[in-house]
């Protein structure tokens, strides 16, 4: 298959503030089985049960990326000359209906399987997990990597099973996760109560608070989480809200610390050489955002080190 048939716009020849918005300034088209790399994104939060906005996300990371070039600062990865990489739109939701949407995510992301499309989307609130590892992660249990300032496990919420604080605890009792290949990490603030985090620990993931990642520091924490993850296929789901709100304040559940967006980039970079089979960039708020748009330009900057280590991954497997 060719490869780099969706070349992005060259900033050294368009001006980045020119054409139309896409993420990384991909061209946009249809899913198709040319597609090694979907961005998508995932325009949903009716899971959330605070601060609303993560639906307007999609659009503005998409204007934020036009600032992103198309070679790794650091690994020297070209991603569009090893792979094909494309914008293919956004799920379909229906902004009126929790199960509606959540049954089309699942069906959009099973597509993106079948047409062996590995997705990076960016939502949406923490729901959106649920729905797309139940779309690509059905026949075959994926390690993760969910970087958060919550847990995500609680039973219910507010009466419900399905939204932004339960992903976690259904994933894994639908054996969508591999128990053994889970790190939760960040974990920090208030909590409803001491059995929320415990859920993870009792099922044998492992859980690094950001307590714990101070202690430990980034060498032995990323130590950690390689030896845990493996090179086995893996998920990885940034909730925005596991970095620090000093450098990422629009996020509709705030808490105070958290990763350094410089963390997590090299964290994610420890990645190359693991099957990255999909991954998502949640919880964002524009609206809450200063004008600076920083949140939106760090998710921007994430899904460049997540696509660069994806691509690294299909260009091996070649």
């Amino acid at each position: 298959m060719p490869r780099n048939i969706y070349a992005p716009v060259d900033a050294a020849k368009v001006p980045r503030f020119s054409d139309v918005a896409t993420f990384l300034r991909t061209k946009r088209v249809d899913v198709n089985e040319d597609i090694d790399i979907g961005l998508c994104g995932v325009p949903f939060d009716i899971g959330l049960n605070y601060r609303t906005g993560p639906r307007e996300a999609p659009g503005a990371v998409r204007h934020h990326s036009r600032i992103i070039r198309q070679v790794h600062q650091t690994t020297a990865i070209q991603p569009h000359e090893m792979c094909n990489i494309a914008d293919i739109g956004d799920a379909p939701v229906n902004p009126l209906s929790k199960d509606e949407s959540i049954a089309n995510i699942e069906k959009y992301f099973a597509n993106l399987k079948v047409n062996n499309i590995r997705p990076i989307a960016v939502g949406g609130d923490h729901t959106i997990p649920t729905p797309i590892l139940r779309g690509i992660a059905a026949d075959a249990p994926v390690g993760i990597l969910h970087v958060d300032a919550h847990a995500d496990t609680l039973d219910e919420f507010c009466g419900d099973r399905v939204n932004h604080a339960t992903f976690m605890r259904r994933v894994s009792e639908e054996g969508l996760i591999d128990p053994n290949r889970v790190v939760q990490l960040g974990l920090r603030g208030s909590r409803f109560s001491p059995h929320d985090i415990q859920f993870g620990i009792d099922a044998g993931w492992t859980v690094i608070t950001y307590d714990d990642y101070e202690k430990m520091g980034r060498a032995a924490a990323i130590k950690l989480i390689n030896q845990t993850l493996g090179t086995g296929n893996t998920y990885i789901s940034i909730d925005i809200d596991g970095l620090d709100p000093t450098e990422c304040p629009a996020t509709p559940v705030p808490e105070v610390g958290g990763i350094s967006a410089r963390d997590m980039q090299v964290i994610l970079r420890s990645l190359q050489g693991a099957d990255i089979v999909g991954a998502d960039i949640s919880e964002i708020a524009p609206c809450f955002d200063n004008p600076t748009g920083i949140t939106s330009i760090i998710a921007a900057n994430l899904m460049f080190e997540l696509v660069c280590i994806m691509a690294y991954a299909i260009d091996q497997a070649r």
